[in-house]
């Protein structure tokens, strides 16, 4: 895949295209209290707070399509899960969708892989909104209360946030990623984490109360995560972003869409 306009290669420290879609098809999320197994493909088990269910991705097998949807539900269910939730990507090998279509799944998602340098961004910031790094535990009781509502997922209990303070205040000390929290007079409303690896910041889990979307929020989450990330040296983001909500914000941003990512459900 030649990389797509916009996206030169004079930069010797840039990624390449190839570099980036073999990023964004590692990148995947493994939840406190979840469990998970590779064979024929990547199946997570969700704690009941995120909903239970499985999530299925990165397909890499010698067998045929019907017989790794079989595999995989079959596994589901001796899990005891009810819902199966399967994420494309052009890296799979074979390719699950229309076996997935053909048996009823519902398509219920979509993403855009996107990426960008992470020097040079230019995003319009709006003066009302102020954006922290989180690094106490009353942050991180902001954060979930900012989550609840918009992932729909159970609050966490005091030992929870003790411990996902615990996991944040990590993340930062080792400079290895960290969380934001903005502020719209002085009430917290959007919140968003990153991950730093292999000289990529992967941009994840942005989140603003709906009462408080087309505010700026989102900008200034994304624009405070690039910047800190660029001085831990960064040199390229990755995101995924819903076609309906921040998609349109990171094209704008000066954000090269690399392709998209669907989400397929079957209930059992």
């Amino acid at each position: 895949m030649s990389a797509p306009d916009g996206h030169a290669h004079s930069d010797p420290d840039a990624h390449s295209a190839e570099e980036i879609l073999g990023a964004a098809a590692a990148w995947v999320w493994f939840p406190r209290g979840s469990v998970h197994e590779r064979e024929e493909l990547l199946l997570v088990r969700d704690p009941e707070r995120f909903g239970g269910g499985v999530r299925a991705s990165q397909v890499d097998s010698a067998l045929d399509a019907p017989t790794v949807v079989d595999h995989a539900l079959a596994r589901t269910r001796a899990w005891g899960a009810a819902r199966f939730t399967f994420w494309t990507n052009p890296a799979d090998r074979p390719d699950l969708e229309d076996e997935l279509r053909r048996r009823g799944a519902e398509h219920v998602d979509t993403v855009a892989v996107f990426a960008r340098p992470v020097d040079g961004a230019d995003i319009d910031l709006s003066a009302d909104v102020t954006v922290e790094v989180v690094r106490t535990l009353e942050q991180v009781r902001e954060v979930d209360a900012v989550n609840v509502p918009v992932w729909q997922q159970q609050p966490l209990d005091e030992e929870g946030l003790r411990t996902e303070f615990a996991e944040v205040a990590a993340a930062l000390q080792a400079r290895e990623g960290f969380r934001v929290l903005g502020r719209i007079g002085g009430r917290a409303v959007s919140t968003a984490g990153c991950t730093i690896d292999e000289g990529f910041v992967r941009l994840w889990g942005a989140s603003t109360l709906e009462s408080d979307r087309g505010r700026g929020a989102y900008r200034a989450v994304l624009a405070e995560r690039l910047r800190r990330s660029g001085e831990w040296g960064a040199r390229t983001a990755l995101v995924k972003g819903r076609v309906s909500t921040s998609a349109p914000i990171l094209a704008r941003a000066g954000f090269t869409h690399y392709g998209d990512e669907r989400a397929y459900r079957l209930t059992l």
